[in-house]
């Protein structure tokens, strides 16, 4: 079984620069369940989400999905339950043992 999100590019970045462990990205995201429910946004906020690659600061799937993208680069992320919110779920928002889809753009990292 595969165990790393699959990342669907929809606008390329610039191809040169990607994240490393450490460094601090900034992204916008949406998060879809696979029925397509949206169940949470930062674009909705208009405020992206900031966070330490490889940190533990989010679900490892998008940990691993965002390592993937250069700046300015925005793809689809389908990540399997192992590397979303597994067993638990997130309660009221992602069912136990879902997949998720998110919207990513890399914005800028440091």
């Amino acid at each position: 079984k595969d165990m790393r999100p699959r990342v669907e590019v929809f606008a390329a970045g610039d191809g040169v620069n990607y994240p490393k462990r450490g460094q601090t990205v900034t992204v916008h995201y949406s998060g879809y369940l696979p029925s397509g429910e949206l169940f949470d946004s930062s674009r909705d906020r208009r405020k992206p989400l900031k966070f330490k690659l490889g940190a533990e600061q989010v679900i490892p799937g998008l940990d691993d999905g965002v390592a993937q993208l250069s700046v300015g680069e925005r793809a689809k992320v389908t990540i399997p339950p192992e590397l979303a919110y597994g067993e638990r779920g997130f309660p009221g928002l992602v069912p136990r043992n879902s997949s998720v889809v998110f919207d990513l753009e890399l914005i800028t990292f440091s």
